[in-house]
């Protein structure tokens, strides 16, 4: 591999990285305004837009690595946000279900939260955006990640 080649794989990284850092920063002190931390709110918006979970396979889901579920869930428990279910078919599996309180919750945040991603995003065309999506995860099948 020629060393031009290496460079540009490098920079390529560093500009996705600060892109991500800025973009993710800018999207969490949105979502921290409205009361919870950001992943509180994925949890909560992985249970509105998918139903009940496993708790075992929430972190999986969220996009982050966070052994910390039980906390998050407790939390969102004590917010009244969401409830854990005993599955009735395997007494080891817990699900966690989202509350009328936590629906109400979301269905009040989400819309200004989806319209501040869409104008973070609004530099792209919807053509540059597919082209994008298409690349990014191009570049992150051999990673595993899609």
């Amino acid at each position: 591999m020629e060393n031009g080649s290496i460079s540009q794989s490098l920079k390529l990284f560093i500009v996705l990285s600060r892109a991500y850092k800025a973009i993710n920063e800018h999207v969490n002190k949105v979502i921290q305004a409205s009361g919870l931390n950001p992943t509180e709110f994925a949890v909560l918006e992985l249970l509105y837009h998918k139903g009940d979970q496993p708790m075992q396979q929430i972190g999986g889901k969220i996009l982050l690595a966070s052994g910390s579920i039980t906390y998050v869930v407790d939390k969102l428990e004590q917010k009244g946000m969401l409830k854990r279910i005993a599955c009735p078919k395997d007494r080891r599996v817990t699900y966690a279900q989202i509350t009328d309180e936590g629906k109400n919750f979301i269905q009040e945040i989400f819309p200004d939260h989806a319209q501040e991603i869409h104008k973070l995003m609004s530099s792209l065309t919807d053509t540059e955006k597919q082209e994008a999506i298409d690349l990014l995860k191009k570049l992150g099948l051999p990673a595993g990640k899609f």
